[in-house]
């Protein structure tokens, strides 16, 4: 039996069931990557990055999960078409009314199978005399909450975002429904003192709890491109204005 199921329509994990990876103690140090601060929400850029069976992201129906536990824990034979779909979405794997693996019709044998697009995957059982894997596994992958790390964003927009100290400009691509706090994380990576300097726009400060949009900052983007104008020429820009403030790195 592939997972189980119920008869009201399974819901997948929100934000806040979001979990730091766990490894098992026999794991080696060099198969777990550095470890990383957890997000609501992600980008398809996000989740790409982590490609690889030492760092292997995916996402299906919006949720993002972190794999590499489970391809750390397992190094057989199955684990190779998850290592392939690594840093993509899998929604196609999986049949959205019950988040079970989907199921087709094979054109040989006119029999209803799993659909492995890229071969049998751990934790799915052999479709036919093959022998070998694991069947009696008590929660498949595709439905323990433990790999999931956040929700992948519904939608992205550009900030610009200046710092008037050091006049140096920065393009950042962010989900919509993250707050200025969450985009001020995302921009660290650019200056490690982001928190030391106030956010404005236009000159008035901006609330950090709320989202672009929240403080006035309209996505034209769809209007934009409507009026045949290209969106990257006309990102709106936060001006940062030094707090003389190094307390936070």
């Amino acid at each position: 039996m592939v997972g189980s199921t119920n008869a009201l329509k399974p819901s997948g994990p929100e934000p806040k069931d979001a979990r730091k990876p766990e490894y098992e103690a026999e794991i080696c140090k060099g198969d777990i990557p550095k470890e990383y601060p957890l997000q609501r929400f992600y980008t398809a850029a996000d989740i790409a990055r982590h490609s690889s069976d030492h760092n292997c992201w995916v996402s299906w129906f919006n949720g993002v999960y972190d794999l590499t536990p489970l391809l750390a824990d397992y190094k057989g034979h199955l684990a190779q078409p998850i290592i392939e779909a690594a840093g993509t979405d899998i929604s196609h794997w999986f049949d959205e009314e019950t988040r079970q693996p989907r199921q087709h019709v094979d054109p040989q044998t006119g029999l209803d199978e799993i659909y492995c697009p890229w071969g049998r995957y751990i934790h799915l059982p052999p479709q036919g005399p093959e022998s070998g894997g694991a069947t009696d596994i008590e929660t498949p992958w595709w439905e323990d909450k433990r790999y999931y790390i956040g929700q992948k964003t519904d939608r992205t927009r550009k900030i610009c975002i200046q710092n008037l100290m050091t006049k140096q400009k920065d393009v950042l691509e962010v989900p919509i429904e993250e707050t200025l706090n969450e985009v001020l994380a995302r921009y660290k990576v650019f200056n490690a003192h982001a928190g030391s300097y106030t956010w404005k726009r236009l000159g008035s400060p901006l609330n950090m709890e709320m989202t672009l949009q929240e403080n006035g900052i309209k996505d034209e983007t769809d209007e934009l491109k409507s009026l045949g104008i290209d969106p990257d020429d006309h990102i709106p820009v936060i001006h940062l204005y030094f707090n003389d403030d190094l307390t936070e790195a």
